[in-house]
């Protein structure tokens, strides 16, 4: 289980981050949601070590931890490939990086792209694929790196819709087939909707949690559920009262 407590981040005197608590359950898909600009990627920063948290605490399975870049893999908005590099040895980096020898003999990272459809697009450059593959590739690599925390930054926001639909359920995968726990932020409602088992509702900046919602419908899911749709409209209600006049 990942427990955050208070987490604070102060910019210049101006806050940015105001006192934070989430708790996401061993192998839960916790999804974060809010508008452009209200913290979400410096709020991952703060969790990964990249910013210094001005206050709170951070637990995994029990353990106080000053951050989780040694325990998460971060799976960013940019798919982050290295251009000279084939897909297999970009998917492949971070056992090359640890210096593993089962995972850089190349089975671990066949299995991974038979199940993630990239099966022929090994030797590929990732020029000469679409964004999506490029996208699948990104997951590879972050399951490679073997940790059962995964955090998500709206990895698939630079999609068109119809990729980025296929990809939601890749992304389903981590929890399903993998066993990970997820954290994901995102400002796709939908999106949220489909895959979270919790949802958070954020504030603009500074950013607060606003408000938590159980989503207890079945997966698969589809956004024509009237209990989705419910959903929906009041989680854009809060998004719009919130928003500045």
């Amino acid at each position: 289980m990942l427990i955050i407590e208070a987490i604070s981040k102060h910019f210049s005197g101006s806050p940015v981050v105001s006192d934070v608590d989430l708790t996401v359950p061993e192998n839960g898909f916790t999804v974060m949601i809010g508008p452009s600009g209200c913290g979400k990627s410096t709020f991952f920063d703060l969790l990964m070590g990249a910013l210094p948290m001005d206050a709170g605490s951070i637990r995994w399975r029990g353990a106080a931890v000053p951050d989780l870049s040694r325990l998460a893999a971060y799976m960013q908005q940019s798919d982050l490939l290295l251009p000279w590099l084939g897909l297999a040895d970009n998917a492949r980096l971070p056992a090359d990086i640890a210096g593993d020898p089962v995972a850089r003999s190349g089975g671990r990272v066949q299995r991974l792209f038979d199940r993630l459809g990239l099966a022929g697009f090994e030797a590929h450059l990732p020029s000469m694929v679409s964004g999506g593959m490029r996208q699948r590739c990104a997951l590879a690599r972050t399951l490679m790196f073997g940790r059962d925390l995964v955090l998500l930054d709206e990895p698939l926001s630079a999609l068109d819709a119809i990729t980025r639909r296929s990809l939601q359920q890749m992304l389903r995968l981590l929890q399903t087939d993998f066993k990970k726990t997820i954290l994901m932020v995102t400002h796709d409602i939908d999106e949220a909707l489909l895959l979270a088992d919790e949802l958070l509702v954020l504030s603009p900046p500074p950013m607060q949690v606003t408000a938590r919602m159980a989503l207890q419908v079945p997966q698969p899911r589809c956004m024509e559920n009237p209990q989705l749709v419910a959903i929906k409209h009041r989680v854009l209600a809060m998004l719009q009262e919130e928003r500045p006049s």
